[in-house]
């Protein structure tokens, strides 16, 4: 507290202690945490535009940490690889064998964070309840809620008819009330409902800040790792879909999962964007119900309609999705545009690879679409992100153009060059054994997919150029 300044009035004595007391605050960036002493339009370490929001700075307390040259400095003995014994990575099951394919196979490595982020009421909470409810048999198990009461939680474990009776429940935001029950209750799998609405008493900015995320997931992520505890943190999604909160949070974790889909539809995926015990883009398929998410085991019969009379402009995919094989329907509509600028839309894919595919389709194939609005949809919410889709996407748009049905018996696959060359693409073999498991007669592959043996039950045209693969769809 300062000293009274000789002379100074009581009113000028009462300003100097608040400003002495007033905490000092700083800017922080969203994106990656970095700090200014003053607000600017760009973050000057990653150069994101508005991404800096006020925050309140703690002041540093204790002996003055650091490294200093000259000084002992208490470390880990060095060692080299092959000295540090190999063990054996323990996993516990979450009773939901999609969920464990997504998590790596086999569940959830003990002492691993795993963050799972999607819009608001598309099952996350749900999936972790229904998670604990299996585990809560064979280990103890803590839900941690801060968005809702006992109440509400109870409510839907009931509706959902889990038997939840082992399921210990914790209403609590600050993260050292949190921590000190886990230490008494020593769970094996721990969630936090959401890591936006806790904060740590370490700093005075609201939850949900940037620091307060950062700092209190910290926190966790540690006592995760010295106790064991199979950690589970469902995080907020912003406008554009990506994480809430600084981005460091996504390095933090050992797996970051994403739930997708359609508010209109029932199925949902959740797929694995960062995964340090697993595959990545590995996805887990499941169908909302009154009862809660139902596993849906052959995705590929869900995602491919094959009813009725084939239609033009439809085709289907064989894409893989992390080490998993998926049949996916690809329709198209080209229509005659009344408009200067015709429209290219994508539901599923990337616009940007539409508007590059229409251009060689153009020069390679003597194709032109410039005068017509193109629309792709992947039919059942399904996110296609690799250039496997390629061949498909122009196999379906010629054949809406031309109003000329495909095969229904027809599966497509391949990348397009800008050469106008079909190149090939990863696990081909998978592809077509999916294909031919659920009675597809054909199949217009890259030639270098060829399988040497060729596979029982399903013709297979190999071709080199985009020319060919037309030819051979339109003419089988």
């Amino acid at each position: 507290m300062p000293c009274r300044r000789p002379g100074a009035t009581d009113r000028e004595h009462h300003i100097s202690l608040i400003m002495a007391t007033r905490a000092k605050s700083v800017f922080a960036c969203n994106e990656c945490g970095a700090q200014s002493p003053k607000w600017v339009g760009q973050c000057p370490a990653c150069g994101a535009w508005n991404s800096l929001i006020e925050a309140v700075a703690v002041a540093k307390s204790g002996p003055e940490r650091g490294w200093r040259f000259g000084t002992p400095a208490e470390a880990p003995a060095v060692q080299t690889l092959e000295s540090i014994p190999s063990e054996q990575i323990l996993r516990i099951s979450s009773g939901l064998a999609e969920f464990d394919r997504v998590l790596g196979g086999g569940g959830f490595v003990t002492g691993s964070v795993t963050l799972i982020g999607g819009d608001p009421g598309i099952g996350k909470s749900t999936l972790l309840l229904q998670a604990l409810a299996a585990i809560s048999h064979s280990a103890p198990v803590l839900y941690v809620t801060g968005e809702e009461s006992g109440q509400q939680v109870a409510l839907r474990a009931r509706r959902l008819g889990l038997a939840a009776d082992q399921v210990r429940l914790l209403t609590e935001n600050r993260v050292e009330a949190i921590l000190s029950q886990a230490q008494q209750e020593k769970p094996a799998v721990m969630v936090i409902d959401s890591i936006q609405t806790v904060y740590t008493d370490i700093l005075q900015s609201a939850p949900g800040s940037v620091a307060q995320v950062r700092e209190s997931a910290a926190q966790l992520v540690r006592f995760a790792k010295q106790t064991g505890v199979g950690l589970f943190l469902v995080g907020h999604v912003t406008k554009e879909g990506a994480l809430a909160g600084p981005r460091v949070l996504e390095h933090m974790v050992d797996t970051v999962l994403y739930f997708e889909g359609e508010s209109a539809s029932q199925f949902r995926i959740v797929r694995a964007i960062k995964n340090r015990f697993g595959a990545v883009n590995e996805i887990g398929v499941f169908a909302m119900t009154e009862t809660g998410l139902r596993e849906v085991t052959n995705p590929s019969a869900m995602f491919v309609s094959r009813q009725g009379d084939a239609v033009a402009g439809s085709v289907v995919l064989a894409t893989q999705e992390g080490t998993r094989p998926l049949l996916v329907e690809v329709q198209a509509l080209v229509d005659e545009s009344h408009s200067p600028n015709p429209r290219r839309v994508c539901v599923g894919l990337d616009s940007n690879r539409l508007a590059m595919l229409l251009a060689v389709l153009h020069r390679h194939a003597g194709i032109a679409m410039f005068d017509q609005d193109v629309f792709v949809n992947v039919v059942g919410g399904v996110r296609v992100l690799e250039p496997a889709a390629d061949l498909a996407v122009l196999c379906a748009a010629v054949s809406s153009l031309r109003n000329r049905p495909l095969g229904k018996d027809l599966i497509v696959f391949g990348e397009i060059g800008l050469a106008g060359e079909v190149r090939p693409v990863q696990r081909g073999q998978e592809r077509i054994r999916e294909a031919a498991k659920l009675g597809f007669k054909r199949a217009v592959l890259p030639a270098a997919n060829m399988p040497k043996k060729g596979e029982a039950g399903i013709e297979l045209v190999p071709v080199k150029r985009l020319e060919e693969a037309l030819e051979a769809v339109t003419t089988g």
